[in-house]
């Protein structure tokens, strides 16, 4: 009993221990920079992506958040909301392709928003909100590069983009997924509606034909049955008229 008891008790440490240890890892890997949403239209306008950063060090605080911004894939019309106790620089870079849109052709565009002056301490977390003008809507994903500096010097560099199919790497960089367009008012095209609209009205015709008939037939059933009493009524009082006829005579 006593060797038994043992057994236990070591396969329940061994568990304990295994436990902690993915929770731990689930802390650590929950720990990167993200960006949120996690998902926008392609070329969607006039939006917010907000950057969180997150401190992960207990015995030092953030000081420091550099996000890189795609310019292969420009995004326009970048905007930064101002951030008590921090201070945003904005730098801009020309583009090798310009972007040609309805206000013109963009030459210039935000390739990196650094902000400084603040703190995030253990166990806290920054939300930093940029707003936009204009998503691209010639890719599937734009990867926001980001470098996160402590009090002691350390410089976490979330830079790492998975391949496909690959687990998410070590210091991930933050991923907006960019999905399929959608319709500006999100209903069915003028042809699907004039179909829909014609399928109706012919499907309302139709029921308007077949209640007519319906109609018809229930007055023919009606005249024919009146008829039928008619006719029976008459041979029963023809018939009573000939036993009556007879009675007096016998």
């Amino acid at each position: 009993m006593s060797a038994h008891r043992t057994t236990l008790r070591r396969a329940g440490t061994v568990a304990a221990l295994a436990t902690a240890g993915v929770l731990a890892a689930a802390g650590v890997a929950s720990a990167h920079v993200t960006v949120h949403p996690e998902s926008y239209a392609k070329g969607a306008t006039d939006g917010v992506l907000t950057f969180r950063v997150p401190n992960e060090e207990d015995k030092a605080s953030t000081t420091k958040v550099q996000v890189y911004l795609p310019t292969d894939h420009p995004v326009l019309g970048v905007l930064v909301t101002p951030q008590n106790g921090w201070t945003a620089k904005v730098t801009t870079s020309k583009l090798k392709t310009p972007v040609k849109t309805d206000d013109g052709t963009i030459t210039d565009a935000v390739s990196q928003i650094t902000w400084t002056g603040g703190k995030i301490g253990a166990g806290q977390y920054e939300d930093f909100n940029v707003a936009f003008g204009q998503l691209p809507d010639d890719t599937d994903q734009l990867a926001f590069k980001t470098l996160q500096t402590y009090s002691d010097g350390d410089v976490v560099r979330w830079i790492e983009e998975a391949a496909a199919g690959d687990d998410e790497p070590e210091n991930p960089a933050p991923v907006l997924k960019l999905t399929a367009k959608e319709s500006e008012d999100g209903d069915a095209t003028p042809a699907a509606s004039a179909s829909a609209a014609a399928g109706s009205t012919k499907s309302d015709s139709d029921a308007s034909s077949s209640s007519s008939a319906s109609d018809s037939d229930s007055t023919a059933r009606g005249l024919g049955i009146a008829g039928l009493i008619v006719g029976v009524l008459g041979l029963a009082a023809g018939a009573f008229a000939i036993v009556r006829s007879r009675t007096p005579r016998s």
